[in-house]
């Protein structure tokens, strides 16, 4: 008989359902999932306990572990947990959770899937902690059957920093949620600013480069306040910032937001001021909602989205690209140019247009089935499907 014709059962892992982009689609990808229910029984795995800002379905089996943040934890516990459960193929997403997977999975001969969500050299930052976290990824990576990166830039990273082979990765962009969202963004906003406002979320860590933001806002002189929705380590060292640059009841950091989709809906402009992505799930949000959006061209993912292009064929300062504006990365003058330029209202209204049109592509049936067919590859004998390349943009 087929193996894919037999029921089996496929787990995925993920380190919590907390708040953050890798969450929500992990999320999204399972609740659309309920047709591959006929012949999976789906099992999702949490490391640690954490409050979850998303739900899964009622009909999703979940396993909830107590590992703590620790990776060793996790690979003991997911050990024992994989090792009577004796799944059919494991997917994971997120660093940590993907190191745990392939261990605990090759001491098995479980087949492991393993989706980086980020770009793994810039969010893996410095340090003796990151050089050890750098050798992991190194060795447990290419031990994974495959690799699936959410944009052409992780896949590059992966491939020349850290010796995955070609063959093993596939591109598959985030799903958005377009129903999902827009039906949010007509809720009742929980916050409502007074005047005008810019608008960008996000955690708050030096990654998201909320500072340059800042710095780049008050040089430009806009009319509209500025609104940062997120929480996370860098706030007081933000608030500092704005006070030093005398912006008190000008931005706005009022913190984390259950449906930042009907603050965002009424924005003037969404900017993405990040020194590095893996893949740019709140600037399809906005660009979901018909807001116009303006982003940094880091890693990796916003030329991609925004000018269908890759990043090192967007030149220095600012672009204006077929959906959005692209500004130089970490660059406080650019990005201040690329606010002054998002001032013009025709502009602002032809790029809103664009965007609401541009975020269809990236429909979460399109990713839900890109993903299936990685996990049903991975279940028939090595060599025959599964060697072949899947991917989805």
């Amino acid at each position: 008989m087929d193996v894919t014709l037999s029921r089996r059962h496929v787990i995925f892992i993920i380190n919590s359902l907390a708040g953050g982009g890798a969450e929500r689609v992990m999320s999204t990808l399972l609740r659309a999932s309920e047709d591959e229910r006929r012949q999976s029984d789906i099992t999702l795995v949490l490391l640690d306990r954490e409050p979850a800002a998303y739900e899964v379905p009622g009909w999703i089996n979940v396993a909830q572990l107590d590992c703590r943040g620790s990776l060793w934890r996790s690979v003991i516990q997911l050990f024992h947990l994989l090792r009577e459960i004796e799944p059919d193929v494991v997917l994971s997403f997120l660093t940590r959770s993907n190191i745990a997977a392939v261990i605990a999975c090759r001491a098995l001969s479980i087949p492991v899937l393993i989706s980086e969500r980020v770009n793994t050299s810039s969010h893996l930052g410095k340090g003796v902690g990151a050089q050890v976290a750098r050798l992991l990824v190194r060795y447990c990576y290419p031990l994974a059957r495959r690799i699936v990166a959410v944009s052409p830039g992780v896949a590059d990273d992966l491939a020349s920093s850290f010796g995955v082979a070609r063959e093993k990765l596939v591109v598959i962009a985030n799903p958005i949620d377009l129903d999902n969202i827009r039906g949010q963004g007509r809720a009742t906003p929980s916050i409502v600013p007074e005047r005008p406002y810019i608008f960008a979320m996000g955690r708050l860590v030096r990654n998201k480069n909320f500072s340059m933001l800042i710095e780049a806002y008050a040089r430009a002189g806009m009319s509209e306040d500025l609104l940062i929705l997120g929480e996370g380590p860098e706030r007081s060292n933000l608030l500092a910032l704005v006070e030093r640059l005398g912006l008190q009841g000008r931005v706005h950091m009022p913190g984390f937001c259950a449906n930042p989709f009907a603050v965002l809906q009424h924005a003037e402009l969404f900017v993405l001021p990040s020194s590095a992505e893996g893949f740019p799930n709140s600037l399809l949000e906005a660009m979901a909602l018909g807001v116009p959006v303006l982003s940094t061209n880091c890693l990796s993912g916003p030329a991609e989205v925004l000018a269908e292009k890759a990043r090192e064929e967007i030149p220095e300062g600012v672009t204006d690209a077929a959906h959005g504006i692209l500004v130089t990365t970490d660059h406080v003058e650019h990005m201040a140019d690329g606010l002054r330029a998002m001032s013009d209202a025709n502009r602002r209204r032809c790029y809103a247009e664009k965007a609401a049109k541009r975020a269809g592509d990236f429909s979460v049936a399109r990713a839900k089935n890109a993903y299936w067919n990685v996990i049903n590859a991975a279940l028939r004998p090595t060599g025959s499907a599964a060697a072949s390349a899947v991917s989805a943009q």
